[in-house]
C-alpha cells in the first residue's frame, strides 16, 4: 500500500524534494513554521475540533450547489485541495477524481481526509513540493485567510494548474465588508465579552475559541480579500478571473450575480459603518473562479 501511495504522487513531486510516508499521509519538511502554521496545526490537530469542523462546516446544500456549479464534476480529474482540513469539500461534493491531493499542516485532520479518499500531504502552502502544470482543479476553501501571506499561497496554487485548469477560492472574508467603523468597531472590539455573555457560538470552550480566532490571521477588520487582489495576482499569470461577492447561505445563484441576504449581525455591522448592507462590497465572502488560459 505504501508503494502504491508513493507511486500516485511521485510523478508530480519536484525533483530533489524529500518526504516520509507513515501509512496515512506524506510529510514534507516545514523547517521554519510560521505562527499561522503553528496555530492552524494546533487547532486542527485536536481530534474533537477537527471532527466537529468536518461535521458542521461547509456541508450545507447551498454550499454543495454553489461549488458543483463552479467546479463541475471532479470525475477522472487531478484535484488539489490546499488547506483541506479534515476533508470538508470532498465529503460534501463527492465524485471520482483520478487523484485527489489534500494539503494541510495538521496531521490529525489529514487522517480524517485520508479516510474520505484523499491522498493526504503535510506541507507548507507557501512552498508546495509539487511540479507546475499538472492539476485540473485547485481549490482553496476558507484557506487563504488562515495564511500569513495570502498572495504567496494564491500564486503557488495557480502554479500547479495545467492550461485550461480551474482555480476556485471561497469563504475568505471580503476586505470592504469587514472594514468596520465607529460603533461597529467598538462592538467588534467588545466581542470577547459579548461571547462570554451570549455564548460562544460554534466554539464550545474558551480554549477552542482562542485557537479558532488565532487561526484566522486575516479574518478581522482591515483584513481580507478583494476583487482587485484576485485580479492583480492572477491575471498577470495568464488567468481569466471572475469574482462573485456573496453571503453564505446561497447556492449556484451566486454565479448568476446574486448575493443572498446578510445575517443580522453583519447587516448591523455594515449599517453602523455607514455602508449599504446590501451592496456588493458589503457581502461577507468572495468566490473567485480563475481559469488558466
Amino acid at each position: 500500500m505504501k508503494v502504491a501511495q508513493a507511486q500516485a504522487i511521485s510523478p508530480y513531486v519536484k525533483p530533489g524534494e524529500h518526504f516520509e510516508f507513515n501509512g496515512t499521509y506524506f510529510r514534507f519538511p516545514i523547517n521554519k513554521p510560521s505562527e499561522a502554521i503553528k496555530s492552524n496545526a494546533y487547532y486542527f490537530n485536536n481530534p474533537e475540533w477537527a471532527e466537529e469542523y468536518l461535521t458542521y462546516c461547509h456541508r450545507s446544500a447551498s454550499f454543495k450547489s454553489r461549488w458543483l456549479a463552479a467546479t463541475g464534476s471532479w470525475d477522472d480529474k487531478i484535484v488539489v485541495d490546499i488547506g483541506c482540513g479534515p476533508g470538508n469539500i470532498y465529503a460534501t461534493l463527492s465524485g471520482k477524481p483520478r487523484l485527489l491531493i489534500g494539503i494541510d499542516v495538521a496531521s490529525k485532520s489529514l487522517e480524517f481526509a485520508k479516510n474520505l479518499g484523499y491522498t493526504s500531504v503535510l506541507a507548507d502552502a507557501t512552498n508546495l513540493p509539487f511540479i507546475s502544470g499538472f492539476a485540473d482543479i485547485v481549490v482553496l476553501n476558507a484557506a487563504l485567510h488562515h495564511c500569513e501571506n495570502m498572495e504567496y499561497v494564491l500564486i503557488e496554487a495557480a502554479r500547479l494548474l495545467k492550461p485550461g485548469g480551474l482555480l476556485i477560492t471561497d469563504h475568505d472574508p471580503q476586505l470592504s465588508a469587514w472594514d468596520y467603523k465607529g460603533v461597529a468597531m467598538l462592538l467588534w472590539n467588545s466581542r470577547k465579552l459579548i461571547y462570554r455573555v451570549a455564548g460562544r457560538g460554534f466554539h464550545k470552550t474558551t480554549s477552542q475559541q482562542y485557537w479558532g480566532l488565532a487561526c484566522e490571521i486575516h479574518h478581522k477588520p482591515g483584513h481580507g480579500v478583494s476583487t482587485a487582489f484576485f485580479k492583480q495576482t492572477l491575471e498577470p499569470l495568464g488567468f481569466d478571473v471572475k469574482v462573485y461577492p456573496h453571503n453564505h447561505e446561497l447556492g449556484e445563484e451566486v454565479l448568476q450575480g446574486k448575493k443572498g441576504k446578510p445575517e443580522f449581525k453583519y447587516l448591523l455591522g455594515n449599517l453602523l459603518s455607514g455602508r449599504n448592507p446590501y451592496a456588493d462590497k458589503s457581502a461577507l465572502s468572495l468566490m473567485c473562479l480563475a481559469q488558466k488560459q
